[in-house]
């Protein structure tokens, strides 16, 4: 292995004592893989047990903590003990590269698949329309009530119970990418007025009841330590930016977590409206100050970019889209071989990739998140 890597393979201790081998996390993504009852697919089993040898730490694709939470198709389940058996064997996939493996758990909000959703009914912090996406319509969702908001957080502590019960060894909240709990932080989709919108103050109050509720529930049946992490998006199209993404990492690091997840487009992107300053990692590393581990994805395919964002501090680096053109990523990095990894998805492979059928057609449809090089 090149020395210039060393970094990529030093160990991280959480406070927690859960230590991991490297610096190198199996970044969240989904799959488009679970079975039309939406238990963990064979497919979604050969995907994880192909990638995971060698990781520092395993993050799966996100599970919807309720039936209306869903944003994808063929998103794999976890709002009722009945899938319990599933997530167990995704667990058991995800684990057999001998890294811990975290769930992440959230709930879609205004993201939510209409078709996908009990009676079509999308939910959201308040009845603000939603602009289409790839994967989800325009729609006006319904503003949750009251008792509907405590029961979306009972949620999130009955799904980290199962996550505790199928052994995974954590979960992460996502909290990014304009779903549910972004909804409720953000001055844009967030118009209530009452305790759960308005000021800063309020629209924090969901995010940390959940970020509570977890706690508590770690607390009651977890027998080992459990990682708890939380994803975050520092900024928000039309809504909130870095200054109000530093207050909700004060108060997330208050929280004790054991780590704080940065979703960025890119390790280099600078927020909006600054050509010349900061990047956002750094302003993110800046604010939390050592005081919680940072993890960061953004683009980072080649070790050469993972190396430059651990120089600049970053503690942990998630590596997706390069996991999937490159199962043996991290074996190509110990071996000296960083020359044969992929930057794009040759068509002659795609069968060596195991790659969930599902997965492979939203990649060729997509057009945009991978180079395919037919051959």
């Amino acid at each position: 292995m090149h020395a210039k890597y060393n970094n990529l393979f030093e160990s991280l201790t959480f406070r927690n004592g859960i230590t991991l081998r490297n610096r190198i996390v199996m970044a969240p993504m989904t799959t488009w893989a679970s079975n039309d009852d939406y238990t963990v697919s064979e497919d979604e089993v050969k995907y994880y047990r192909k990638r995971v040898n060698g990781i520092g730490l395993v993050i799966t694709g996100c599970t919807h903590v309720q039936p209306n939470g869903i944003g994808f198709t063929n998103e794999f389940a976890a709002y009722d003990d009945k899938f319990i058996p599933s997530l167990r064997k995704l667990a058991d996939a995800a684990k057999s590269g001998g890294a811990p493996v975290l769930l992440q758990i959230f709930h879609a909000g205004n993201k939510a698949l209409p078709d996908l959703t009990p009676n079509g009914d999308v939910v959201s912090s308040s009845a603000v329309e939603t602009e289409a996406t790839a994967f989800a319509p325009s729609v006006l969702p319904r503003e949750l009530s009251h008792d509907e908001i405590l029961e979306v957080i009972l949620a999130f502590g009955e799904t980290t119970r199962r996550a505790i019960e199928a052994g995974f060894d954590g979960v992460e909240v996502h909290g990014a990418h304009g779903f549910l709990i972004q909804n409720f932080f953000s001055p844009f989709y967030n118009r209530r007025e009452d305790q759960w919108g308005g000021s800063m103050e309020n629209r924090l109050r969901f995010p940390l009841e959940v970020v509570k509720v977890i706690k508590n529930t770690i607390n009651k049946h977890a027998t080992k330590p459990f990682i708890f992490g939380y994803r975050i998006s520092p900024e928000e199209q039309g809504g909130y930016g870095m200054e109000e993404a530093y207050e909700l990492i004060d108060r997330l690091v208050e929280q004790g977590l054991d780590y704080i997840h940065a979703s960025l487009d890119d390790i280099s992107s600078k927020p909006r409206g600054s050509e010349d300053g900061k990047t956002r990692l750094e302003l993110i590393l800046e604010r939390v100050n050592g005081r919680v581990p940072v993890m960061a994805a953004g683009s980072m395919v080649t070790p050469d970019e993972v190396a430059t964002a651990l120089n600049k501090g970053l503690p942990l680096a998630a590596v997706g889209h390069a996991l999937i053109m490159n199962p043996d990523w991290v074996k190509k990095v110990q071996n000296g071989k960083e020359d044969e990894i992929e930057t794009v998805i040759k068509t002659s492979k795609v069968s060596e990739l195991e790659l969930p059928e599902k997965l492979w057609n939203i990649i060729q449809a997509s057009g945009q998140w991978f180079k395919i090089k037919e051959e």
